[in-house]
């Protein structure tokens, strides 16, 4: 219900704004046009790859792998995962939000998405080449460490 709330308030922004200034909202239309386009393969080849991972591992492994009762073990793969995958953070909470429905764990998926962001094992070499190997490997490395602390608040908050 929230959604559709939000949905009818941004046609009627849409309308207002139409009204007021039609050059400059047709104009702001193709430009998010554009920038759909622009994400758009990035949307849909994270959500062919999440429909092979939820069509691959049922519920039961995911919880396994993911879930509560995984615990450190749950963590490390998780943050693991994140760590190597490059993703944007837009795509990354619906991700997050499948894996919560399918059995993991509120924790595990702090930690998944808190390296996803903040972690760049693939964008580490051209990170070295504008900030130096040192300054690059030492902020992964705390940004690793900080999204343990990160997921143990969310645990202790939410869980």
């Amino acid at each position: 219900m929230y959604n559709y709330a939000l949905y009818l308030l941004a046609v009627i922004f849409l309308m207002v704004s139409y009204k007021r200034d039609k050059k400059k909202t047709k104009m702001a239309l193709k430009k998010a046009w554009k920038s759909f386009e622009n994400i758009l393969p990035q949307i849909l080849t994270i959500l062919a790859f999440l429909g092979m991972v939820l069509a691959l591992l049922s519920p039961d492994v995911i919880s396994h792998l993911l879930g509560q009762k995984a615990g450190w073990q749950g963590m490390i793969i998780a943050s693991i995962i994140g760590s190597i995958t490059l993703m944007p953070a837009f795509i990354a909470f619906p991700i997050a939000a499948m894996l919560l429905k399918n059995g993991a764990g509120l924790v595990q998926l702090a930690v998944f998405v808190s390296t996803l962001t903040m972690v760049g094992i693939v964008t580490l070499p051209l990170e070295m080449k504008y900030f130096g190997k040192k300054i690059s490997i030492m902020r992964n490395m705390f940004a690793y460490l900080f999204s343990f602390i990160v997921a143990l608040v969310i645990g202790v908050v939410l869980g």
